[in-house]
């Protein structure tokens, strides 16, 4: 579906060089600190930025060959864009019939209602939520076989994220679609993706299948003298503590039966991406 390949792009003290797939029927998360790359990487798939070097295929063609009606097969929602404040929903759906030759009038309508969204209330009034969920079911109203979505639950409370992820989990029952998000709330990828990215200052540094993440990968916690006797063949990072060490592995298993009175936690997107970030490689 949408497929990056050493792309480069270089900012006075940045850059990105990274690689990254996104297959039909996937739900794919890309996580990482503010700043490194996340957005670089959305604009670029979508053409907004030029690129430095490497290359984007999106539908197994090159991004200048892609048609208007290829482009219409791609929703998006970025977290710091939105519609004027000043139109209604029924304005809104003028502007999507016009826009989209696939735009599923009926189908946005109904989402709307679902989302208890008022149709003759301009948006600058719409709380956050709201504002949010009309993004998500906009991207989805055309009927678009990729969906990109840059952070789409930012700034929500816990049952506005659950209705969009509930959203984003219907749309994918509906044909061959791949989705691209990525999210601060790791929780909400660990429930949501097949497989997630990690990106650190413009660099992919992880590429794993979430359920081979969350199932093989720990946390191991030592002490100084408990680290010295440790076989290391499988500890990805280390990081030193007052008490010892914290160890990431992707061999969970190993350890528990190896070392039964250790303390193994198990593998949080969130704590693998902290120990891949600050630990130090063996």
């Amino acid at each position: 579906m949408l497929k990056l390949e050493n792309v480069q792009k270089r900012y006075d003290g940045y850059s990105l060089d990274c690689s990254l797939e996104l297959r039909t029927g996937y739900i794919t998360g890309l996580v990482g600190l503010n700043g490194a790359g996340k957005t670089t990487i959305f604009k670029s798939a979508l053409g907004l930025i030029s690129v430095d070097g490497g290359g984007i295929q999106i539908f197994n063609k090159e991004l200048k060959d892609l048609t208007a009606e290829d482009r219409e097969e791609i929703g998006v929602v970025h977290y710091d864009s939105g519609f004027s404040g000043y139109l209604t929903i029924s304005n809104l759906t003028v502007i999507l019939k016009n826009l989209y030759k696939k735009f599923d009038k009926e189908g946005f309508e109904q989402k709307c209602k679902e989302g208890n969204l008022p149709f003759n209330k301009m948006i600058k009034n719409f709380s956050t939520g709201m504002k949010a969920k009309l993004k998500l079911i906009v991207a989805m109203s055309h009927h678009a076989k990729i969906l990109i979505l840059d952070e789409p639950t930012a700034g929500l409370d816990v049952i506005a994220r659950d209705e969009l992820l509930d959203y984003i989990r219907s749309y994918m029952q509906e044909g061959d679609r791949s989705i691209l998000i990525s999210s601060h709330i790791s929780k909400d990828l660990e429930t949501l993706c097949d497989d997630v990215y990690l990106i650190d200052q413009g660099r992919i540094i992880l590429h794993e299948e979430t359920d081979v993440l969350l199932d093989r990968y720990g946390l191991l916690k030592t002490t100084n003298e408990q680290y010295k006797e440790l076989d290391h063949q499988h500890i990805i990072r280390r990081y030193k503590e007052a008490y010892g060490y914290r160890c990431l592995t992707d061999h969970k298993d190993f350890y528990v039966h190896k070392y039964p009175d250790l303390v193994m936690e198990k593998g949080t997107i969130d704590e693998v991406l902290t120990l891949m970030i600050r630990g130090e490689r063996l």
